[in-house]
């Protein structure tokens, strides 16, 4: 497989299914405000998507489109983090999914604009203000609840318990990163995690809370295996496209 195919397809999924999963949300936030916030986020990260599926698609040069890639993938085929396809659960776990994300994506897109790609580069530069807007709304959530009611405190922990195992898979290298670093098209990941860690550790001290003692670790989605959840969100999201073929999104 093309490795700068297979890269680009790893950022998409990850903004893809993110996206969709956010999009649950939709007319069901806890209040009318949060609900068009998360909505306008997950509408960003489409976007992000359809932009990177786009160029995916031309690098591929197969004849599919970015719709293709985007709902005619067996499950294997899909590339993102474990950590976004999670469960929405309650809002506490929506928003510290988000925020560990967010935290990762900032410095990512960051170094991702001086790519000797000039797509992906330009794709970068255009997301990065989205993607810090992003991070402030999710890190002031956490702090609001961390520093917040007993019951609040209680579930951000909780959500933070469930979901931090799932953050090093966010630096997951392989050959296909190897080969690109090499080029100046991708980024070395290790080289991001001072600035994530500054980032968790600023927001966490703000919000009264600290990390899991747990070094338990879960990855896989990178290499195409993902959990019990992601099959249930593949068949919604779909839907359309297999029922009615070659729609247009």
């Amino acid at each position: 497989m093309n490795n700068l195919f297979t890269y680009t397809l790893r950022i998409a999924d990850d903004s893809l299914i993110l996206g969709q999963r956010l999009s649950e949300w939709c007319g069901h936030g806890p209040i009318i405000e949060e609900d068009i916030a998360l909505t306008n986020i997950a509408l960003d990260l489409i976007g992000q998507a359809t932009s990177l599926l786009e160029y995916a698609a031309q690098v591929e040069d197969k004849g599919r489109s970015a719709d293709d890639l985007a709902f005619l993938r067996f499950e294997n085929q899909y590339f993102n983090t474990q950590l976004v396809e999670q469960k929405n659960g309650d809002f506490a776990v929506t928003i510290v999914r988000q925020w560990i994300f967010d935290s990762f994506r900032l410095p990512f897109y960051e170094a991702l604009q001086r790519s000797a790609d000039k797509q992906l580069a330009a794709i970068a530069e255009k997301s990065l203000k989205e993607t810090k807007y992003h991070w402030k709304h999710s890190s002031e959530w956490i702090i609001r609840m961390g520093d917040g009611t007993e019951e609040s405190n209680k579930r951000v922990t909780d959500a933070l318990n469930l979901l931090w195992k799932f953050s090093d898979e966010l630096f997951y290298m392989d050959d296909v990163d190897q080969e690109l670093i090499a080029q100046g098209i991708a980024i070395d990941l290790e080289t991001l995690r001072p600035t994530f860690n500054e980032r968790i550790q600023y927001v966490l001290q703000e919000a009264t809370l600290s990390l899991p003692d747990s070094k338990w670790k879960l990855n896989g989605g990178r290499l195409g295996r993902h959990t019990e959840h992601f099959g249930h969100l593949l068949a919604e999201m779909q839907y359309m496209q297999r029922a009615y073929p070659n729609m247009e999104w």
